[in-house]
C-alpha cells in the first residue's frame, strides 16, 4: 500500500513536472496572446482596452471552425443566441435573454445587425454564408450611443476583407459533407493602380439535401441552396484619402422549415376519453399521416404542400475616409439596399388541407452616416449624424384549403341545430326563407396589404478622456428622432365571405339568431308572416362564410382600412469609467441607454385593438475585468450586468388574435466569462460561461397557457379572471433563453507522419428553457449538449489545409429553443428540431 502511494506520488511530481516544463516551453516559444483589434467604439483599439462587453471573430476563425452562417457562432460568443423558425424570413438574434422572435414587419430588432458599417433592418439578410469575412464583432449590452440604428440588448457587426494592395490575399475554400453538401466561396483582390486603386471579389454558393423527410412528397425539407457575390473597389490617391465602394448580390431558395410534433393531441394526457383534432385527422374526409411525441426525433413529418422560403438581399455603399491632419478625420458611410422575402407555409403543419399562410415583403432602404472624429493623446471623440430610410410593401394572405369546412363542422357542434332548425323553416316556406350557406368554405382567402414609409434622424457624440495616467472616462450622447405612417387594405376573397360586412352588427350570432328562428316558426305555424327584425338576424347564416367570423381570431375578421403614424424622440447614451492599474489588467464601470423604435402593427388585428406600440428601453449597469496574464498565456474577461427593460414590445394572443403590444418589464441579470489559456506549446483552451437570470417583472397581458389546460383540465394560474383572454405572466421566466450555457473549446496539435496537424474539440451545454413566453410546461426544453470535432491537416508544399470535421458530432436530439401551439389544434404543440449529425471535409487553399 505504502509503496503504491509512494509510486503515486513520484508519477504526480513527474507529472507536474512535465506540465512545468511544457509551460515554460509555452512561454519561449513566442506563443503570446493574441493581439485583437476591434473598432466597437468606432475607432481602432486593443479589445483588452475597451470597456466594452465585445467578443470578435476573425474571418480566419470561421475558416477553421468550418463555421459556414450565424447560427454556426454561437458557442463561440457568450449570452448570445441565433433562432430560426417556420421559415428562412424569422430569423433573428438575441443577447443576453432579450431578443425579437416574430416575423412581423412592424417589430424592429433588440439586437441592431451591421455589415461594413451599414445597418440591416432584416436580420435574416444575414444568414447567408459567412464568406470572405474579416471580422464579426459581437457587443453585449445596450447600444444607444454609437451605431446607426438604436438597439436595446447589443450589435452584431460584420466585417468584410477589403480591397489590398499586396499579393496572397486570396482564397478558395470547397466543402463536401454528408446530405450531398457541396460549398465553394473564394476571394482575390487585384491590383489596377500600384499603392492607388485595388478591386475585389469574392463569392460563394452551397446547395445541400435537407435532413427532415416529408412522407407525403417522399422529398426533403431544411435543404440549403444558397449563393452571393461582392465586387469592391478601394481607391487611395493620397495618404489622407481613402474611398471604397461595395456592391453585394445573395440570394436564398430553400424548402424551409419544418416543425414537427412535439405533443399530440389524439387523446389527453391526463383526461381519460377526452380526444383533439389528431382523432378527428385520422378520419375521413382527412386521412391524415398522424405523429405524435415519440416520433419527433425520427425527423419525418407529412405536408399537404413543401414549405417555400426565398430571398434576395442586395445592396451598394460608399465609404469615404478623409484626415485632415492627424487630429482629424471626417468618416462618411452611404448605402442603398433592397430586401425581398417570400415564404408560403402549410400552417395545419399536416397533410391535411386545412390552411396556408403567405408572406411577400419588399424593403428598400437608404442610410447616410457622417462622423467627425478627433484624436489626442488624452482626449479622443467624435460628433456625428445619422439619417435611415426604408419602404416596406408587404402582401400577407391566410387561406383556408379543400379540408377546412370539415374541420369548421367537427368544432362548431354548437351550431348544428341552429343550421338545422335554419334548413327546416326553408323546407317548411318551400324556400321563399334561403336555408343555411356554408359556414366555412375553403379556398377563401384573408389578405391584407401593407405599405410602411419609415425615416430615422439621430445626432450624436461620445469622448473617451484619460484624464489621469490610467484613468479615463468616457461619456455619449445621442439624440434619435423616428416617423413612421403605415397604409393597411384588408379583403376576404372566397365563395361569399367578400361579400360580408364589417360593420359590428352584422357579425352573426348565434343565440339571437336561435331565438329569431323560434319566432318565424311561431310566427308560420300561426299562418303569419315572420318579423322583418328576425329575418335580419337570421340572414347572415344565409350567406357563406358566416362561420369565419366565430372562429375567435382577428386574422379572418373583415376590418376596414388602416391609415396610422407613430412618432418618436428619445435621448440615450452611456457613462463609463475605466481603470488600467496595469498594462495588463483593464476595471471598468458602465451605465448605459438604448431602446428599439415603437411602431404599427403590419398583420391583421381587431379594428378595435391599437395597433401603434411605444418604443421598448432598456438600461443596463455594467462591471467589468479585462485581465491578461503573459507570462502564463492566460487571458480571462469577465462582465457582470444588470439590465432592465421597460415596455417590453410583445405578440401577445388577445382572444381575437395576436396583437403587437408593451406588454411590461423584465430583468435581466447575469454573468458571462470568457477565458483563453495556451498551457502548452501544442494547447490552447477556450471557455465561455454564460449565467444569465431573465424574468418578467410586470407582464399583466400575456399569452396564456394552451396545451396543459387541454390536457390536464387545470387553468393557467395566471389567469385573473376566466373572462379575460390574456394571462398574468409577471414572475415567470423569459422565454427561449436557458439561464446556464458554457462551452469549453480544445485545439491541441499532434504530430502525424510528420505533419503537424491540428485536431479541435468543442464542446457546449444549453441549459433548460421556456420554449416561449407564455411558460406552459409542456413547453419546457430540456438541457443538452453538443460536440463539434474538427482535425485539420496542413498541406505546407501547396499552401493549402484539409479539414475533417463533424458537428454535433455525438449526434445529440434536441430541439431548436422555440415551439408553438398548433392552429385551431388545441393540445397539439409543434417545435422545430436541431440538426442532427452532420459531417465533411473541407480544401482551404490560399494564393
Amino acid at each position: 500500500m505504502d509503496k503504491s502511494i509512494s509510486l503515486n506520488k513520484k508519477l504526480l511530481a513527474a507529472s507536474i513536472a512535465t506540465l512545468l516544463s511544457s509551460m515554460v516551453m509555452a512561454q519561449e516559444d513566442d506563443r503570446s496572446l493574441e493581439y485583437i483589434e476591434v473598432t466597437s467604439q468606432k475607432r481602432v483599439q486593443n479589445l483588452q482596452e475597451v470597456p466594452v462587453a465585445v467578443t470578435a471573430l476573425s474571418g480566419d476563425d470561421l475558416l477553421d471552425s468550418v463555421s459556414f452562417d450565424v447560427f454556426d457562432l454561437q458557442s463561440y460568443v457568450p449570452a448570445f443566441a441565433a433562432f430560426q423558425s417556420q421559415s428562412a424570413t424569422n430569423s433573428g438574434f438575441s443577447i443576453r435573454s432579450i431578443g425579437t422572435s416574430t416575423q412581423n414587419f412592424g417589430f424592429e430588432p433588440s439586437v441592431g445587425l451591421y455589415v461594413d458599417g451599414v445597418y440591416r433592418s432584416r436580420q435574416n439578410s444575414i444568414i447567408n454564408d459567412l464568406a470572405d469575412i474579416q471580422r464579426i464583432e459581437i457587443l453585449r449590452g445596450p447600444q444607444g450611443t454609437l451605431f446607426g440604428k438604436n438597439t436595446p440588448a447589443g450589435a452584431v457587426s460584420i466585417y468584410t476583407r477589403p480591397p489590398t494592395f499586396e499579393n496572397g490575399d486570396g482564397y478558395v475554400t470547397a466543402t463536401v459533407g454528408n446530405d450531398n453538401l457541396v460549398s465553394i466561396q473564394g476571394a482575390s483582390s487585384f491590383i489596377a493602380v500600384e499603392n492607388e486603386l485595388a478591386f475585389r471579389a469574392s463569392g460563394f454558393t452551397t446547395h445541400r439535401d435537407g435532413w427532415i423527410n416529408d412522407a407525403s412528397s417522399g422529398k426533403t425539407i431544411n435543404d440549403r441552396n444558397r449563393s452571393g457575390v461582392r465586387l469592391q473597389a478601394l481607391y487611395q490617391p493620397e495618404d489622407n484619402l481613402t474611398v471604397r465602394l461595395i456592391a453585394d448580390y445573395a440570394e436564398i431558395d430553400e424548402v424551409c422549415c419544418a416543425a414537427l410534433t412535439f405533443q399530440g393531441n389524439q387523446t389527453a394526457l391526463g383526461i381519460e376519453d377526452k380526444f383533439g383534432s389528431d382523432a378527428m385527422f385520422a378520419m375521413p374526409p382527412f386521412n391524415a399521416t398522424l405523429f405524435n411525441k415519440g416520433d419527433f426525433y425520427n425527423y419525418t413529418t407529412a405536408l399537404s404542400f413543401l414549405p417555400e422560403s426565398t430571398m434576395e438581399d442586395q445592396g451598394i455603399s460608399a465609404q469615404v475616409s478623409y484626415a485632415f491632419n492627424q487630429h482629424w478625420q471626417l468618416e462618411s458611410i452611404s448605402a442603398v439596399r433592397s430586401f425581398n422575402s417570400f415564404d408560403k407555409v402549410d400552417a395545419d403543419f399536416s397533410d391535411a388541407e386545412i390552411l396556408l399562410t403567405k408572406n411577400d415583403a419588399h424593403l428598400n432602404s437608404f442610410s447616410q452616416e457622417l462622423r467627425l472624429h478627433y484624436a489626442s493623446t488624452d482626449l479622443s471623440g467624435l460628433v456625428g449624424a445619422y439619417y435611415y430610410s426604408q419602404n416596406l410593401n408587404l402582401d400577407y394572405d391566410i387561406a383556408t384549403q379543400d379540408d377546412f369546412p370539415f374541420l369548421f363542422a367537427g368544432f362548431a357542434a354548437q351550431v348544428m341545430p341552429l343550421i338545422e332548425g335554419l334548413n327546416g323553416i326553408s323546407q317548411l316556406t318551400g324556400g321563399m326563407i334561403q336555408p343555411a350557406a356554408m359556414p366555412a368554405p375553403g379556398n377563401t382567402h384573408f389578405i391584407h396589404n401593407a405599405y410602411q414609409e419609415q425615416d430615422s434622424y439621430a445626432l450624436f457624440a461620445q469622448t473617451d478622456w484619460r484624464f489621469m495616467p490610467r484613468w479615463e472616462l468616457t461619456t455619449g450622447l445621442r439624440y434619435t428622432r423616428e416617423d413612421k405612417s403605415l397604409n393597411a387594405v384588408y379583403n376576404e376573397q372566397g365563395p361569399g365571405i367578400n361579400g360580408l360586412s364589417f360593420a359590428e352588427g352584422d357579425i352573426p350570432n348565434p343565440v339571437a339568431a336561435g331565438a329569431a328562428l323560434q319566432s318565424i316558426g311561431a310566427a308560420l305555424m300561426g299562418g303569419g308572416m315572420p318579423a322583418p327584425a328576425d329575418l335580419a338576424i337570421i340572414a347572415p347564416f344565409q350567406q357563406a362564410g358566416w362561420g369565419y367570423y366565430l372562429l375567435n381570431t382577428a386574422t379572418v375578421l373583415p376590418r376596414p382600412p388602416l391609415d396610422e403614424s407613430f412618432k418618436d424622440n428619445q435621448v440615450t447614451g452611456t457613462v463609463k469609467l475605466s481603470w488600467q492599474p496595469t498594462e495588463e489588467q483593464l476595471i471598468y464601470t458602465s451605465l448605459s441607454t438604448g431602446y428599439k423604435s415603437g411602431g404599427i402593427n403590419t398583420d391583421r388585428i381587431s379594428a378595435q385593438l391599437d395597433p401603434v406600440f411605444k418604443a421598448e428601453k432598456s438600461r443596463s449597469v455594467e462591471v467589468g475585468l479585462k485581465q491578461d496574464w503573459n507570462e502564463l498565456n492566460l487571458r480571462l474577461n469577465l462582465a457582470a450586468h444588470i439590465t432592465a427593460i421597460k415596455d417590453f414590445q410583445s405578440s401577445t394572443f388577445t382572444g381575437t388574435g395576436f396583437n403587437l403590444s408593451n406588454a411590461g418589464d423584465f430583468d435581466s441579470k447575469g454573468v458571462e466569462i470568457e477565458l483563453s489559456w495556451n498551457p502548452l506549446v501544442n494547447t490552447s483552451v477556450g471557455l465561455n460561461f454564460t449565467y444569465n437570470q431573465a424574468t418578467f417583472d410586470s407582464f399583466e397581458r400575456g399569452t396564456c397557457w394552451t396545451a396543459t389546460p387541454w390536457h390536464f383540465g387545470t387553468d393557467d394560474p395566471g389567469r385573473t379572471s376566466p373572462d379575460l383572454p390574456y394571462c398574468s405572466r409577471s414572475g415567470d421566466r423569459v422565454g427561449f433563453e436557458p439561464e446556464t450555457s458554457f462551452a469549453i473549446l480544445l485545439n491541441q496539435h499532434v504530430q502525424f507522419f510528420g505533419l503537424a496537424t491540428l485536431l479541435s474539440v468543442d464542446y457546449a451545454y444549453v441549459g433548460s428553457l421556456m420554449m416561449d413566453h407564455s411558460n406552459d410546461p409542456l413547453k419546457k426544453n430540456e438541457a443538452y449538449n453538443l460536440v463539434n470535432l474538427r482535425w485539420q491537416l496542413p498541406l505546407t508544399m501547396l499552401d493549402s489545409e484539409l479539414t475533417f470535421w463533424a458537428r454535433n458530432a455525438l449526434d445529440e436530439e434536441y430541439v431548436a429553443r422555440n415551439a408553438f401551439d398548433a392552429p385551431f389544434q388545441a393540445g397539439k404543440i409543434m417545435a422545430y428540431p436541431g440538426q442532427p449529425r452532420s459531417f465533411g471535409v473541407t480544401w482551404t487553399s490560399r494564393f
